[in-house]
């Protein structure tokens, strides 16, 4: 790339959704000004997040746990409306209203390093050089895809609950749902009604929660997702530890049988599914609601990851480069864990730039006053989180 068009900013966040626009939001409220100090960059084609690609049955009635944005409450919305639409008009409305003056579409191919200290963000749309880099993009544009033998064989659709397009389209089918989290759950009830058979695999048996989730019950769940990325492993989400709840819908699919589970298979035949015991499923369909990973390979060439294969995290920095910042990622992947992670990420950031002059090396910096972080009050990513569902 032509190093001439390279702008200098201050702060890149990359992604625009609950938890870029929270660090956005708290950016601006510690005095940086968009589009001139800061720079918000957006692989999505509109505003949203990840809830603008939601399955269009999804209404926002249906949805658990989800957290307005800092400084503006969502209200009035419609349950019966999808989900996508809602939220995605609240996302637009925010946008506009902070004036995070987002950019989009923007893909962002790599972060190395830069000159003087600096970061240097390539991108679809030129060069950024920057001072610190707030890194939200989530995990919905890696689906996972797990491997067994035969898959390859299989003669009719395969896909991922990132491309489910509701149930009509299975009417009639035979139908494997595989995957114990949420989207399973949901998507295996609303394809029951119109399939002609339903079959239900997990890889450990699913564990149902009846009674309520609170403090002490969240407050576990973080820990156990924070003690992973504080290691350096790949992180599980919030919602893998936090299991099933039984709502009305999931008692009533219990009770007729729509949630009996099987393990998982052994194979995949080009008829359907096999057990290494002898049993087969005869299928369709196969949907593999297997979940995501986090979206980092374009932090590859700063060399973040650990032995484990996930980045380390102290709080919402990158344990290698102080620069950095991890927000709905690992603990924070929630509505409102996100909130948090985007203030928490926002004070060390300005930190870092009090003490760092600009064109200087943060490695040789010392420690500043800290007075402008003062505003910013933090609460810890690791208190009790309310998880989408």
């Amino acid at each position: 790339m032509n190093n001439t068009a390279v702008r200098d900013v201050d702060v890149v966040v990359i992604g625009a959704g609950q938890a870029g626009l929270s660090s956005a939001y708290h950016l601006r409220r510690a005095g940086l000004e968009p589009g001139r100090d800061f720079v918000v960059l957006d692989h999505a084609p509109r505003p949203g997040g990840a809830w603008q690609f939601r399955w269009p049955t999804l209404t926002y009635g249906k949805v658990h746990g989800m957290h307005a944005l800092p400084g503006m409450e969502l209200t009035g919305a419609d349950g019966s409306r999808p989900s996508s639409e809602v939220v995605g008009e609240y996302f637009a409305s925010y946008e506009r209203t902070f004036g995070l003056r987002v950019r989009r579409p923007v893909d962002v191919r790599a972060v190395r390093e830069g000159e003087h200290g600096r970061l240097r963000v390539e991108t679809s749309e030129g060069v950024w050089s920057t001072r610190a880099l707030i890194n939200a993009t989530g995990t919905w544009d890696r689906p996972f895809w797990p491997r067994y033998p035969g898959q390859e064989s299989f003669r009719g659709r395969q896909l991922h609950t990132a491309h489910y397009p509701g149930p009509r389209e299975f009417a009639g089918r035979r139908v494997v749902v595989v995957g114990g989290g949420t989207s399973g759950v949901q998507h295996l009830m609303e394809i029951a009604s119109v399939a002609a058979a339903t079959t239900w695999v997990t890889r450990r048996p699913p564990v149902f929660r009846d009674g309520p989730f609170g403090e002490e019950q969240g407050r576990a769940a973080v820990a156990l997702v924070d003690e992973r990325v504080r290691r350096g492993l790949p992180p599980q989400s919030v919602v893998s530890v936090t299991g099933l709840a039984v709502t009305e819908a999931v008692a009533r699919a219990r009770a007729e049988g729509a949630l009996d589970r099987l393990p998982m298979f052994d194979r995949v035949t080009p008829g359907g599914v096999a057990w290494a015991d002898g049993r087969t499923v005869d299928a369709d369909v196969i949907l593999w609601a297997t979940g995501f990973r986090a979206v980092i390979d374009h932090l590859a060439p700063l060399r973040l990851r650990e032995a484990g294969g996930g980045i380390r995290v102290d709080g919402t920095r990158a344990a290698r480069d102080e620069r950095i910042h991890l927000v709905g990622y690992g603990p924070s992947a929630s509505t409102i864990g996100a909130n948090r992670a985007g203030r928490a990420a926002v004070r060390g950031v300005v930190r870092l730039l009090e003490r760092t002059p600009a064109g200087a090396d943060p490695a040789a910096a010392t420690a500043g006053s800290g007075a402008a972080v003062a505003a910013l009050p933090v609460t810890s990513v690791t208190e009790p989180v309310p998880v989408a569902g």
